[in-house]
């Protein structure tokens, strides 16, 4: 009888620990998604400084020309 409960414990221990690695994969592909969003936003950013400072010099080379 004792083997039948502890064996039975062992298999709740590791359905429990299985939940937990999958929950923790889920909030790891999350944070990575946050980042990779906010990643993106910085190079658009910086894109878009860019193209600003290219049209500002175009449009001085057009009034100087």
């Amino acid at each position: 009888m004792k083997t039948v409960l502890g064996d039975k414990k062992i298999e709740l221990v590791l359905q429990r620990l299985d939940r937990l690695t999958q929950q923790e994969s889920q909030m790891t592909v999350a944070q990575m998604t946050v980042v990779q969003t906010e990643s993106f936003d910085v190079v658009r950013g910086l894109v878009d400084n860019m193209r600003v400072v290219m049209e500002g010099v175009h449009l001085l080379v057009w009034l100087y020309a």
